[in-house]
């Protein structure tokens, strides 16, 4: 298996070539079409995966079968790893929102590497204390922003992770259907297309299919706080 793409993951910066080799060894490659999905909410957890290539999304339904969707995760980030600790029902459904590569590791595999690398331990701990202060940024969110405050922050979040620059500015491919992306904000698909008409006809930013260009930084910014 070629680890290149492990160096390039924040978890697994500190370990050496021949761990990193090692614990490539441990792995095997899932491939996903838009629109397949990984688990679902309440399956058992067995493996972690780490997203290589393409865009998934992270989504919880309500009784009533209404989505709220968690998060996108891209190429570098780890799905799965709460069971490492809890051995618990999975707590959302992982859907490929592009096409996506993943590597998988069983559970049993990353505890016995975690055992012999402490300082592993101490980096996925770290990476879980990102995750959670990210939730709780969004439930403030909930509760003090307006929605284009939460759109304008949803797209500088999404252009910091997976944004190219350009000569015009920041062009986001994000892969969401404008459906998908009320539901990250937690609005309505009428609210969210409101707020994005006016950041059009403000010429903060141009939308373009599943993708955003994002012209004026600075003044969505001011509108995230």
């Amino acid at each position: 298996m070629d680890t290149t793409v492990l160096k390039a993951v924040p978890l697994f910066k500190d370990l050496s070539e021949e761990e990193i080799d090692n614990l490539g060894a441990l792995m095997s490659e899932v491939s996903l079409k838009r629109g397949d999905t990984l688990f679902h909410e309440g399956d058992d957890g067995d493996r972690l995966y780490i997203v290589t290539e393409g865009k998934v999304k992270l989504s919880h339904a309500s009784d009533d079968g209404r989505e709220n969707l968690l998060a996108v995760l891209g190429p570098g980030e780890i799905i799965g790893e709460l069971s490492l600790f809890d051995l618990g029902k999975r707590s959302s459904t992982v859907t490929a929102i592009a096409p996506t590569r993943l590597l998988a590791l069983a559970h049993s595999d990353m505890r016995n590497f975690l055992s012999a690398h402490l300082e592993l331990s101490l980096s996925m701990l770290r990476e879980l204390a990102v995750r959670l202060r990210h939730t709780n940024e969004q439930l403030a969110d909930l509760v003090f922003s307006d929605v284009p405050g939460r759109v304008a922050k949803a797209l500088l979040d999404l252009a910091n992770r997976f944004g190219e620059r350009t000569p015009e500015g920041i062009y986001v491919a994000h892969d969401l259907t404008q459906e998908e992306l009320a539901h990250l904000v937690g609005a309505s698909r009428e609210t969210v297309n409101k707020s994005l008409a006016d950041f059009v006809s403000r010429g903060w930013i141009r939308l373009e299919g599943r993708a955003v260009l994002l012209i004026e930084v600075p003044r969505l910014q001011r509108r995230a706080h």
